[in-house]
């Protein structure tokens, strides 16, 4: 399944197109719907088997696995603590295993930008006779142009601001992409910047709505089920480039050697390094993402902050050894190491980022 899905990224990675094709064919192999609880009549899929279906979406396209992770960690939740309109959320259900349905938050702001730091969001829900009107401006919404729900963090326009989640259809009138997203790697995930424009929202359509406060602020400590599977996800990358690598070492046989360069001790070596690295990395993540299904205690919110960093670092280092040791063929936009090592510097970016994370591990390591 993911070897179409790897021979058409280099061509939206060009034109930085939605990939709609390459989540047709995730759609119809199941993997859109995998965490789609079984009481809904999904297969409920864990931590640890969403991780590895990222992972290998990752090393074939990883602006497809991202669009991919943000709709199977919404379902994941679903699954595990129901919170949408019952109504509502068998409609997307039934609609999801018919086509390529699409779910993603809208949390990032230009002025607040992430959540994970805390502070109210100036998206406003204005109250009126039928439920609320949202109005606001929102970053990095990945998968934004295909998105059939969007998930608006927003406060209320009332004397006390209430925080909360207002589900808003894809097409709802007052949609507007307001920025496109131009940026280093994973061109073709669509994390646009989005307005909207007094969107109409119906009461029910409401979750988690209630004071601002410490409660309703992101708790950086209780995403594990989702930093370990996009941790997952960019090794996937590094594994594409350490597999171009492979390839490039065997191929090259440059005149003055007589032989590839892959029987080298500076190859080998290099190549034992990387190896290293994402050997470590992937068991730190799906040792971790095991517990976390098995519902281990011993496993803490840290360990998962503290795997995430040291996953994304190593994965970064592998693929900067490899184009170090390529030359300027690693830097080739006719080779796919380029656009590997473009995508694997988003790992870092995703929140929380590191110096939120290791803020949290120090602290409890500290006081444990």
């Amino acid at each position: 399944m993911t070897e179409p899905i790897a021979e058409l990224a280099a061509g939206y990675d060009r034109s930085a197109a939605f990939p709609t094709e390459s989540l047709r064919i995730a759609h119809e192999a199941g993997l859109l719907t995998a965490t789609i609880g079984r009481r809904y009549g999904g297969r409920e899929a864990g931590v640890e088997e969403s991780a590895r279906i990222l992972h290998a979406l990752g090393r074939a396209d990883p602006s497809v696995a991202l669009i991919t992770a943000m709709t199977l960690a919404t379902h994941a939740r679903q699954a595990a603590d129901p919170h949408w309109p019952e109504e509502l959320y068998a409609r997307v259900v039934k609609e999801s295993f018919e086509r390529p349905v699409l779910v993603n938050h809208a949390r990032v702001e230009p002025d607040l930008g992430s959540p994970a730091r805390g502070g109210l969001p100036a998206t406003r829900a204005r109250p009126t006779a039928d439920g609320w009107e949202i109005s606001g401006t929102k970053r990095f919404v990945t998968g934004a142009e295909g998105l059939d729900w969007f998930l608006v963090w927003a406060s209320t326009d009332e004397p006390e601001p209430r925080v909360g989640t207002f589900l808003v259809p894809g097409d709802s009138p007052g949609i507007e992409i307001t920025g496109r997203w131009d940026q280093l790697g994973l061109r073709a995930s669509g994390s646009h910047e989005v307005t909207f424009q007094a969107v109409e929202v119906p009461h029910e359509h409401v979750i988690g709505i209630g004071p601002y406060g410490p409660a309703a602020e992101q708790d950086n400590r209780a995403g594990a089920a989702l930093h370990l599977p996009l941790a997952a996800l960019y090794l996937g990358v590094a594994r594409a480039a350490q597999a171009f690598f492979h390839t490039f070492a065997h191929a090259r046989v440059p005149a003055n050697l007589g032989h590839p360069v892959a029987r080298t001790e500076r190859f080998r070596r290099t190549a034992g390094e990387i190896e290293v690295l994402l050997t470590a990395a992937e068991q730190l993540v799906f040792d971790g993402c095991a517990k976390l299904d098995a519902g281990d205690t011993s496993y803490t919110p840290e360990q998962a902050l503290g795997a995430r960093v040291l996953a994304d670092r190593h994965g970064v280092r592998a693929v900067e050894l490899a184009v170090r040791l390529l030359g300027n063929p690693g830097l080739d936009r006719g080779n796919p190491l380029e656009r590997h090592f473009r995508d694997i510097q988003c790992a870092p970016v995703h929140a929380p980022q590191e110096d939120i994370s290791l803020l949290a591990v120090g602290t409890k390591a500290l006081n444990p």
